[in-house]
């Protein structure tokens, strides 16, 4: 790439002294420890931000009708920006959504229709919003939401093969990941429209440059190449200095993403995973990540983070950085309000009243368990035996096997173990909504619903 080189910097790591003498830490010391800054175009970018009143912005393109938690590491970093007196700009691609970002893709995208384009924005503008302080009250450092549809459906073909196009080689494009990676595998290859997307999304990084002088375009680790690809056309077309910011991937324990096509997808909106699916997700983080999602997902102070480092390596069966974890991240999300009423029905779940919960929230915690449907008339006369119960739901491979677990007191009935081998289920059992909670040791659940 010609012009400034582009390079890979390390920020100073906070040492915490900053917050041990009750100031906060910079925002260069707090992107460091947090392990944030992947890649950055100029030695300078942190200090600038430091300094604060830079515009930045990252662009979400909605391919789907909800934002992941894969989305919201780069939320989080435009709220921490906001915070440290910079402008941050939200990106909605209505444009580039129509064409998709080959990145992280080993094939290419299906293309939405306009129609399912405008529902996918309109389920992402309220998450998008809901991070960062679009006020008055917030002064410069007010955010803004944008759609690249507003501009980018003006441009004619002719006119940006001319006034992009012209700016870069066929040479350069290709070197870059996201295209090289598709490239070579020839069984997929990539589509003159995927091979476009970078181009457009230089333009975006122009129109912003020029509408609302942003200098800096921050994203994910995969957005390097078109982010420095906007970089060069702003130093071409304006002899402009642009910057860009890269931080890395968020992953799983076993290395892949969260994504909004890969199973398993964890969605901001509560109607696709509610709060408690997401708090529970977080309670279960393995040890290994826990202190990196508490540095990427959480605003915690330092020393915090440092005392739940602690905690896991020295009393790791208490899992008390999982729950602070969980917490935060489902109370950033959703609310304190909603996180309170998580917290209470796991505290339920796992070992409290289970009387006490109405139909709906005990639905809701147990939305992940299997159910069982049996006749409201098996609990009639002296109701239904447990090991039975226990081998129809699954919970025991065989009846034998139940009364083996119910006698070793592996066997819970609504979070009561179970000692007897006799024991039954009878109608004084039912729960809100005719149901019955069965579990065997900690983990497994089943639920029994008696119609």
């Amino acid at each position: 790439m010609q012009g400034e080189q582009l390079e890979t910097v390390n920020a100073p790591a906070g040492d915490g002294c900053d917050e041990a003498a009750g100031r906060a830490p910079a925002l260069s010391a707090d992107l460091a420890f947090r392990g944030l800054v992947h890649q950055a175009s100029h030695d300078d970018v942190l200090a600038l931000l430091d300094a604060g009143q830079l515009t930045a912005y990252i662009g979400f393109d909605p391919s789907a009708p909800s934002l992941t938690i894969g989305n919201l590491l780069q939320l989080c970093n435009l709220r921490r920006l906001q915070l440290a007196g910079n402008r941050p700009i939200v990106l909605a691609g209505g444009g580039t959504g129509l064409i998709g970002d080959p990145g992280g893709r080993d094939d290419e995208r299906p293309l939405l229709t306009r129609e399912r384009l405008a529902e996918c924005l309109e389920g992402v503008r309220p998450q998008l919003e809901r991070f960062l302080d679009f006020t008055p009250g917030a002064g410069p450092a007010r955010a803004k939401l944008v759609d690249n549809a507003d501009w980018l459906e003006g441009v004619t073909v002719l006119g940006f093969l001319r006034d992009v196009g012209k700016h870069f080689t066929v040479n350069e494009m290709i070197a870059k990941e996201s295209v090289r990676s598709r490239i070579d595998r020839p069984e997929h290859g990539i589509s003159y429209t995927e091979f476009s997307y970078m181009l457009l999304q230089a333009y975006d990084f122009l129109h912003l440059f020029d509408a609302e002088g942003c200098r800096l375009q921050m994203g994910a680790s995969d957005q390097w190449g078109n982010i420095t690809a906007g970089i060069e056309l702003i130093r071409k077309v304006r002899a402009g200095r642009a910057l860009g910011l890269t931080s890395p991937l968020v992953l799983k324990a076993d290395g892949t993403k969260f994504g909004k096509s890969e199973s398993g997808a964890l969605w901001l909106d509560p109607g696709l995973t509610s709060p408690y699916e997401l708090y529970q997700y977080f309670v279960r983080t393995e040890d290994s990540m826990v202190g990196t999602y508490l540095r990427y997902f959480t605003f915690l102070d330092h020393q915090t983070i440092v005392g739940l480092d602690r905690s896991i390596a020295e009393r790791p069966g208490l899992r008390e950085a999982q729950r602070v974890l969980a917490r935060e991240v489902t109370s950033l999300v959703h609310g304190p309000e909603p996180t309170a009423k998580v917290e209470r029905t796991a505290a339920a779940l796992y070992g409290g009243d289970l009387a006490g919960l109405d139909e709906a929230t005990l639905r809701m915690a147990t939305a992940g368990a299997p159910t069982t449907v049996l006749p409201r008339s098996a609990l009639d006369e002296d109701g239904l035996d447990l090991a039975e119960a226990l081998a129809a739901t699954g919970l025991s491979p065989s009846r034998s096997a139940a009364r083996q677990a119910i006698a070793q007191g592996g066997a819970y009935l609504n979070n009561a173990r179970v000692g007897s081998e006799g024991a039954r289920i009878t109608g004084s059992d039912l729960l809100a909504g005719g149901h019955v909670l069965l579990r065997r040791g900690k983990r497994e659940l089943r639920l029994l619903r008696f119609e």
